[in-house]
């Protein structure tokens, strides 16, 4: 239950950060002090060891030592002029300049007590620094005991150097190690030994505890929001929940209120959370604005388990005007989903109901309410064959359909006979699928029908080879493999244009899918199939069995004219082109340890037609340097054709410095889509962010004009103490996945 917030300093407050800001990165490494303080070999923790060049006994129980003074025990070590031990009662004085080390600080003094029996000790006139993490400063008074260290008139400060860019001077603070947390009273913020601000009590991360309070704020300026100041305040209430309550105001809008609840049992996780604005200003025709989601998961023992993601939105628009983290801003569709599972031995039962809000101007979709599935976990083998049973019961609800409801009853016995070889394998299925409908609405016995059934047969046969040779191709002691692969498909012609479309869609023909027994999710409508699927894989391996290159190229071959997809009668009722003799291919290139290649087409052989394709090329270099250029084309998309390139680019200037950009442009309306830029200084105790963002605005809530788009244009700010805040918070590696194209590693059309 972790999550990265930053921290902001505030008068009367606790501030929190779950990851540890204090944790030394290669700017600061070599200003930590060394770790690992050990007392000497061989000491017995309660003992003292002394070593001094002249002593001089003050009665049985007392004595003054003096030269070279080392006081050892199993907590620390100091080293002073002079020393005066009473050893009766564990005490010790030591005048300076003297030196105090245990295994959490490092204390320059000019004046220490120490009450050795309860392992608290005093030092007057103290230079400290901590040796755990960064952390330095000055106090008149210091007071170590085995779990605290208290400062008076005192400042602190992570940055290494004598003249910090940032300190904080308190009448005390008090550094807590079990808790992980720091407190001062009667604060003032100084940046460049300039008074800021005063805070009459604050508290501030020293490791990655959890504790209340306000978390660093975001600051920007954009066309659509104006100014905008988010501030979250996170709640530590227990072990196992917390919560985040956020105010976001845009001037533009107003003021949205964001809450998030999180919680962990043995039986379940999960996280409840809103958002609400009550009056948009930018858009007076609406009314109150929300978003609510809730996510769980539950396990009650090994056989019963339990599901739950719902997100709901007050108005189409909400995601790509507002923004959220439960939901992307490109999504259309918002899924409601609870689901419940048996996992017997021999049995899987899934109870779920599920229904999809569908964002945009849309036909909405089906519920299933509910949709039972049966399933028989491992098969059963009679006759040297395995036999399956799969069933589903679905009821399905839609009141601005033709057909308001519908009961689906699916049965699909089958039976499969496998071998599986070192060199090759053999899969081979018979399936009986048997549905039955009963359907319910405002339509006529010519569009579909009340009561209907339908029961096909489909035969799959499938083979593969997998053969291997060495070879000096390109590569060292390397290896090829060669994976030729060949699929039978048999489903018969079958009238169906009276069946209803319920939760069927037509699935992406990658390379994989080529193989797949059905073009089309869901049992609506089972594609008729009298065909061949050839196709080939092909790899390099070097000799430390890393992957550096691969190939995949498959082809579908019709053997009737009446199982190619563009003589089936679809009535276009999954809005999608059909394409006969798919081609598709794809490769990945890992030639260089830094250097990666990706790319994939899908092509209508017999129509000459190119359906989709991608590229990528990608550059990883030492200390944080990355480049990637990609392309993108799909010749349909909602009557639309995509053909993209775009660039990320993250470039350190040097040890401080870094600079991030990313720009996407359509090639086909000849317009940029997204252009993002931004630039980061990060020295050891400081670090400062300006980002810029322009992309396409997206209002679901009317018709857009595709080729008339309206940009948006935003500027961010983020400016964080070092020790005050959270690496999260300025992380550049984050900045290239803001934006609608945030940037990931090299992908695929199988993905």
């Amino acid at each position: 239950m972790s999550k990265n917030w930053g921290i902001l300093v505030l008068p009367l407050i606790s501030t929190q950060v779950i990851a540890n800001s204090n944790t030394v990165s290669g700017l600061c490494k070599d200003y930590l002090q060394p770790k690992g303080w050990q007392p000497i070999p061989g000491i017995i923790p309660g003992t003292i060891d002394i070593q001094a060049n002249k002593v001089e006994l003050q009665g049985t129980d007392s004595a003054e030592f003096s030269g070279d003074v080392a006081v050892n025990t199993s907590t620390m070590t100091v080293t002073a002029k002079s020393a005066l031990i009473d050893k009766r009662k564990g005490l010790l004085n030591a005048s300076g300049p003297l030196l105090f080390q245990d295994n959490y600080t490092k204390v320059n003094s000019s004046g220490m007590y120490a009450d050795l029996s309860q392992s608290e000790f005093s030092l007057l006139g103290a230079q400290y620094e901590l040796t755990e993490q960064l952390g330095r400063g000055k106090a008149e008074k210091l007071r170590a005991t085995s779990t605290q260290v208290d400062l008076f008139n005192s400042s602190f400060t992570t940055c290494p150097s004598s003249t910090p860019f940032w300190a904080i001077e308190a009448s005390t603070i008090s550094l807590d190690k079990e808790k992980g947390w720091g407190e001062t009273y009667n604060t003032v913020l100084k940046i460049l030994d300039t008074p800021v601000i005063y805070v009459p009590y604050f508290t501030f991360p020293i490791d990655d505890k959890r504790k209340s309070g306000l978390l660093t704020p975001t600051l920007s300026s954009s066309n659509r929001y104006g100014v905008e100041i988010v501030t979250p305040y996170y709640l530590n209430l227990a072990k196992n929940y917390d919560a985040l309550l956020t105010p976001r105001y845009m001037s533009n809008k107003g003021l949205q209120l964001q809450g998030e609840f999180r919680y962990l049992t043995e039986q379940h996780t999960g996280l409840i959370a809103t958002e609400f604005l009550s009056d948009d200003k930018s858009e007076p025709n609406l009314d109150e604005r929300y978003l609510v989601h809730w996510q769980q998961k539950s396990y009650f023992n090994d056989n019963w388990r339990a599901n739950i993601d719902v997100t709901n939105v007050s108005d189409d628009n909400y995601l790509t005007d507002l923004g959220s983290n439960y939901a992307n801003q490109t999504d259309t569709q918002l899924s409601r989903k609870a689901q419940l599972s048996y996992l017997g031995d021999d049995w899987l039962v899934d109870l779920q109901l599920q229904n999809f809000e569908v964002l945009g101007n849309h036909a909405e979709s089906y519920a299933a309410f509910p949709e039972i599935t049966v399933k028989n976990q491992t098969a059963e083998k009679y006759f040297g064959v395995d036999w399956q049973f799969t069933g589903q019961l679905s009821h399905f609800k839609n009141d601005d359909a033709k057909i308001t409801d519908a009961t689906r009853i699916h049965l699909e016995p089958s039976v499969t006979y496998n071998i599986n070889d070192y060199a090759w394998s053999f899969d081979s299925k018979l399936s009986l699928l048997h549905t039955h409908y009963e359907q319910n609405g405002s339509f006529n016995e010519t569009e579909f029908a009340e009561s209907i059934s339908r029961t096909l047969p489909q035969v799959r046969l499938y083979g593969q080879l997998n053969l291997e040779r060495n070879t000096d191709l390109f590569l060292t002691d390397g290896i090829q493999t060669l994976e030729p692969q060949i699929q039978y498909l048999y489903a018969p012609e079958k009238d169906q244009s009276r069946i209803g479309t319920y939760d069927t869609v037509k699935m992406q023909d990658d390379f994989f899918g080529l193989f797949r027994e059905r073009r089309f999710s869901g049992v609506d409508y089972i594609s008729e199939a009298n065909q061949f699927t050839l196709g080939a894989t092909t790899r390099l391996l070097d000799n430390k069995n890393t992957e550096r290159f691969s190939l995949s190229v498959g082809q579908i071959i019709y053997l009737s004219n009446s199982a190619k997809p563009t003589e089936n009668t679809l009535d276009n009722r999954f809005g999608e082109k059909n394409y006969n003799a798919l081609f598709a291919a794809e490769t990945k290139i890992h030639w260089h340890p830094r250097w990666y290649f990706s790319g994939g087409v899908q092509y209508d052989a017999d129509e000459k037609d190119l359906i989709r394709s991608h590229m990528t090329i990608d550059y990883r270099g030492n200390n944080k340097k990355l480049v990637q250029l990609n392309h993108h084309y799909v010749n349909d998309v909602s009557g639309n054709e995509i053909d993209q390139v775009g660039i990320f680019t993250s470039l350190p200037i040097d040890d401080n410095w870094q600079v991030v950009a990313s720009y996407h442009r359509d090639l086909t309306s000849k317009r940029s889509v997204e252009v993002f830029a931004g630039v980061q200084y990060e020295s050891c105790c400081w670090a400062v962010q300006i980002t810029g963002n322009r992309t396409i605005e997206t209002d679901l809530n009317q018709s857009t004009n595709f080729q008339d788009p309206v940009f948006d244009s935003s500027i961010n700010f983020n400016f964080v103490l070092k020790g005050l805040g959270s690496k999260s918070r300025y992380d550049a590696s984050q900045l290239l996945k803001q934006g609608i194209f945030g940037y990931r590693r090299p992908y695929f059309l199988n993905n």
